[in-house]
């Protein structure tokens, strides 16, 4: 008799060896359906994998671990589509085909170039073995038996990926059976039970690839695809990415005349005057929230001498993505972070327990040397701009000071229109410092925090620094892409490092903890962000140019003068169109630019001293008195509104 427990602690019992695919049927045929691989005894592995002994069970379904789920359907995809391209290219020589991030890939030696205009072709006939619904079946060979076999198949790819494996058993995947000669190929598996449990897939794209990275190699063709449990996942997924290239940071960045990147610079932005309007209204809000909860804010130096960086233990971890110059035959470094300047901030004089908590909040600019490869625009960049703070506090504030950090993010993400936001608690690492104690302290401080702020979060167990546990914010965007930006994080090492310290109420030296806290994180990286976000359509308190005057002819230039004037002098970005264009081209070239408002000034505007507004994204205009006008977008500014107040 076989015990097979399940994981709500429930159990079934069976005469004899049965496979886990059984027991889903045992359970009912809506699991049977929905499972697409098994966990036995906690080991990841194949719906038809036989149980020979007492187990817990658990299935994979797309419900019960939708990541794992995903994987899995998108690696079996990856067989399909392989086998797909061999049947349309008999020559073709394969070489391995992963799941990757938001899709999967095949490498494939084929001196027939594919095209894009192939892709329907392989997806026909994906889509017939996908219909045929056919099992993915494992089969093993000892390493001999398997060489032998992929010696007279002839294809070095497999051998070599073979030899790689350095594994006695070698395993195969069939789909279908090995008896009606269908396809087959090396893997380690494991697979989803049938091709029909693929939803929705497309083949995306084409690049070339070396062997295992080896430039001496042949150049390979990597074929990109995607997957889903469900068509509608696949639509959805597609219109995100059409919906990513409308707002790609880098093109709406262009197009409004934002920031550049030069050959002069690669890795460093070129703001432009719009975009430090931008920039600035940014600081300018962030300045405002941060003074509320009495930050001092500073600001250390760009370069600091090289032994800092080995006292801070930086130099182990950031060596390689550092700058360097020698100054009078001393080596400093351009930092890479911000936190060792704020220690010899808070060093530079001695504390008493009354001060604490000591918020210092820092613009602080660092340099990293990223590879060039991975530079991409404003979200990767070799220069930019972090907005840390450094919290020095007693044990028992930590706590306190987490809840006023978390109210302070939401406050500020919920401005720039990001309300979507959820948290994840990191906790010690197996190579951590500190004592146990401390350990038990600050995880318990920041459970604590989001306790008493009723937040749910993920526990991520282990994945803390090692010098401390830390909560991090990850946001959505409009279109559903997690950005993780904000962060906190306990820190018993550079209090050490630097031997802080504050005299407490009983006349001793104790050592304070420090919070490092970022909420927008790089701010150059956020600018993109938002960019995407608003699709460069800016709310008003944001946007470089608020309000376009335009008149209708030379005839009301005087008035549209004077309305220009009053709107600067209430501290609206306001500019003056007095080009010779007609009025429809005017107000065309606005809504290119993604002007929030637009005034349009004729004879009897002028008569009237009213403004016909033009709203970004409405087709009506509406007329206004010029200082009810004035009222209404001053109002909206100073609110930092999200949306348009005035109709």
């Amino acid at each position: 008799m076989i015990k097979v427990t399940l994981p709500d602690g429930s159990f079934k019992e069976f005469d004899g060896q049965i496979s886990a695919l059984q027991v889903a049927e045992a359970i009912g045929p809506g699991l049977a359906k929905a499972a697409l691989a098994a966990r036995i005894n906690g080991t990841l592995t194949d719906i038809t994998t036989l149980i020979s002994t007492d187990c817990n069970l658990e299935f994979i379904t797309v419900k019960s671990d939708p990541k794992l789920a995903l994987e899995m359907i998108r690696h079996s995809c990856a067989h399909v589509m392989a086998e797909a391209i061999c049947q349309l290219y008999p020559e073709a020589k394969l070489v391995y085909g992963p799941a990757v991030e938001n899709g999967f890939y095949y490498d494939v030696d084929l001196d027939t170039q594919i095209t894009p205009d192939d892709f329907a072709r392989i997806e026909n006939e994906m889509k017939n073995i996908i219909a045929q619904d056919r099992p993915f079946v494992r089969y093993e060979m000892a390493f001999n038996d398997a060489m032998a076999y992929l010696e007279k198949e002839g294809n070095r790819y497999k051998i070599e990926n073979a030899k790689a494996a350095n594994s006695d058993i070698i395993s195969f995947y069939v789909t279908g059976s090995r008896e009606a000669g269908n396809f087959e190929d090396l893997c380690r598996g494991p697979h989803i039970a049938r091709t029909g449990q693929i939803g929705g897939y497309k083949v995306m794209s084409i690049a070339g690839a070396y062997f295992r990275g080896d430039a001496s190699e042949k150049m390979l063709q990597r074929v990109y695809g995607t997957a889903f449990a469900d068509k509608k996942e696949l639509k959805q997924y597609l219109f995100q990415l059409e919906e990513a290239k409308k707002r790609d940071h880098r093109v709406i960045g262009k197009q409004l005349d934002l920031f550049s990147f030069q050959d002069e610079g690669p890795g460093f932005a070129f703001y432009h005057p719009k975009g430090m309007i931008i920039w600035n209204e940014m600081l300018k809000y962030w300045r405002y929230e941060h003074d509320k909860d009495n930050y001092c804010e500073i600001s250390t130096p760009i370069m600091l001498n090289e032994k800092l960086w080995h006292q801070s233990g930086h130099w182990d971890n950031y060596k390689q993505n550092m700058y360097f110059v020698d100054i009078d035959e001393e080596r400093f470094a351009v930092k890479p972070m911000n936190c060792p300047g704020g220690c010899l901030v808070y060093k530079s004089r001695n504390h008493s327990y009354r001060e604490l908590p000591i918020r210092m909040a820092e613009l602080g600019l660092v340099h990293r040397h990223e590879a060039s490869g991975v530079l991409h625009g404003l979200f990767r960049v070799r220069r930019f701009t972090q907005d840390d703070a450094h919290i020095f506090c007693s044990p028992e504030q930590i706590a306190d000071e987490v809840i006023g950090v978390i109210d302070l993010v939401f406050r500020i993400y919920g401005t720039f229109g990001l309300k979507d936001v959820h948290l994840e608690l990191s906790t010690r690492p197996s190579k951590s410092i500190g004592s146990d104690e401390m350990w038990e302290v600050a995880t318990e401080s920041l459970k604590e925090a989001l306790d008493r702020k009723q937040i749910n979060y993920k526990l991520n167990p282990g994945d803390g620094a090692f010098y401390g546990p830390k909560i991090d914010f990850h946001v959505r965007d409009c279109l559903g892409r997690s950005w993780q930006l904000g962060t906190i994080q306990c820190d018993f090492a550079l209090p050490e490092r630097f031997d802080l310290t504050y005299v407490s109420n009983s006349n001793t030296n104790l050592r304070p903890v420090m919070l490092h806290r970022a909420i927008l994180g790089s701010l150059d990286r956020f600018f993109g962000i938002i960019i995407e976000h608003f699709a460069g359509s800016f709310p008003t308190w944001l946007s470089p140019e608020q309000v376009r005057v335009m008149p209708i002819s030379e005839k009301t230039n005087d008035y549209a003068g004077k309305v220009y004037n009053m709107l600067r002098e209430a501290g609206i970005r306001t500019t003056l169109d007095l080009a010779d264009d007609k009025i429809n081209a005017k107000i065309k070239k606005g809504y290119e630019q993604k002007l929030p408002y637009m005034l349009i000034l004729g004879p009897n505007e002028a008569e009237n001293n009213s403004v016909t507004v033009r709203v970004r994204g409405c087709e009506n205009q509406q007329t206004f008195k010029l200082q009810d006008f004035i009222e209404k977008i001053t109002c909206e500014i100073n609110s930092r509104s999200l949306e348009s107040t005035i109709s």
